[in-house]
């Protein structure tokens, strides 16, 4: 399995959602009815699919 580096709007929107998963955990987003941990861990998933597949 050959790894590759995600393009950048992938590894942008993985930024966004890990952002997005620290403001949860410090209660300024409270909106969001899923927990910071489960949104940080598709933030990795996205980032992880990026490098797995290749032009992702």
């Amino acid at each position: 399995m050959n790894l590759s580096a995600p393009t950048q709007i992938v590894f942008i929107i993985a930024v966004v959602i890990a952002i997005i998963a620290l403001l949860m955990v410090f209660n300024v987003i409270g909106f969001i009815p899923i927990a910071a941990f489960w949104v940080m861990t598709i933030a990795f998933v996205i980032l992880a699919a990026g490098c797995l597949f290749k032009g992702a």
